[in-house]
């Protein structure tokens, strides 16, 4: 039986409960955790599953920042030094990665309460997770402030990209369950993927093929 509930019902549900509901039925999420760095050199790492693609020409990737009445040392980093990074999450440390949403004090550094290695490259200022397998510096590029709900949609230009070179395939594609790569639903739910297929580009009058991944390496 399907049920149905409809948007004064959503509103009048105990907060914790509303808000589970919603973070899940938007469907799964990429998840990964942001590492930043402030001004006196403290160390900062969080997970975020709002992680979207903005464009590719330049190659833009923006996240959501919930309402700023309380700390957010994430934000705070980044709009200080202007530099962070993303770092996919796997099935090795998403224990240790769930684990950074706690309030720890600013002082406190996840990378060391959790168990995480800090990884300086390439001259980058903000830190990467050296256990991540696919890693992203970028630069703070704009921020939005969204009022209907007083989020902040962040957006960041990719500076540095770093995965292993078994993934990637002779046409850009990476492919993302070959580094083990997980996706997450709700606020606390982890998967693994499985691909179905990869498909060809669509277009009218043309029947749609299956892509046979061809890899580089």
């Amino acid at each position: 039986m399907q049920k149905h509930i409809t948007n004064n019902e959503i509103l009048q549900m105990e907060q914790s409960q509303r808000a589970a509901l919603i973070n899940s039925v938007g469907g799964f999420k990429s998840v990964c955790l942001l590492g930043t760095i402030d001004e006196r050199g403290l160390t900062n790492l969080a997970v975020f599953s709002s992680i979207v693609h903005i464009g590719a020409s330049p190659p833009l990737i923006a996240f959501i920042v919930r309402p700023d009445a309380v700390d957010r040392n994430t934000l705070t980093n980044i709009l200080e030094t202007g530099y962070y990074t993303i770092n996919h999450l796997n099935e090795t440390i998403f224990e240790k990665g769930h684990q950074t949403s706690a309030r720890y004090a600013k002082e406190v550094s996840e990378f060391d309460a959790v168990g995480l290695t800090i990884d300086y490259k390439d001259g980058f200022l903000a830190p990467y997770v050296k256990e991540s397998k696919i890693q992203l510096g970028l630069q703070f590029k704009e921020r939005i402030d969204i009022t209907i709900n007083g989020t902040i949609l962040i957006i960041g230009q990719i500076q540095h990209l770093y995965f292993p070179s078994y993934c990637l395939c002779d046409d850009g594609f990476l492919d993302l369950e070959k580094a083990n790569t997980i996706t997450c639903s709700g606020l606390d739910s982890y998967h693994k993927t499985q691909r179905i297929e990869r498909l060809s580009y669509a277009k009218p009058n043309k029947q749609i093929e299956h892509v046979k991944l061809k890899y580089i390496e």
